[in-house]
């Protein structure tokens, strides 16, 4: 997306909006909150401030513009669902969850080792009858 966006649809993009004030051709904001997500820029502005995103995408290059925003946007929902932890609470409740099942697989495992062993080492065919 070009950085002339908000020309092309005579509308002000969501943050120029969102900060009442005209955007121009060369809005750092335009290309990255489109007119159509107000709230992708109203999030990000709640949790970092136009300020700081304006910072932040000067110092990005820009090819790399448009996942900074998408990770500020990211960040920003995560920090609105939980202020403390954002990202890291989510990645910190998959971690659980990951140790989790693999002790589960493991105890699973352990459980068939088991049962096998209680066999003796027999093995049965597809239709079930003992070989040994």
């Amino acid at each position: 997306m070009s950085s002339s966006y908000s020309n092309y649809t005579n509308s002000p993009c969501a943050a120029c909006k969102f900060l009442r004030r005209k955007c121009t051709s060369d809005c750092v904001f335009a290309p990255y909150f489109p007119p159509e997500e107000p709230k992708k820029f109203a999030n990000v502005h709640r949790i970092f401030g136009a300020s700081n995103v304006s910072k932040i995408l000067q110092e990005v290059e820009p090819h790399q513009r448009e996942d900074a925003v998408n990770s500020l946007a990211y960040e920003a929902e995560a920090r609105l669902r939980d202020p403390v932890y954002g990202c890291v609470g989510a990645i910190s409740v998959l971690q659980r969850q990951v140790l989790g099942l693999q002790r589960e697989l493991e105890e699973t495992n352990a459980d068939i080792m088991r049962y096998a062993s209680c066999l003796g080492g027999e093995t049965t065919s597809v239709y079930g009858a003992r070989r040994g």
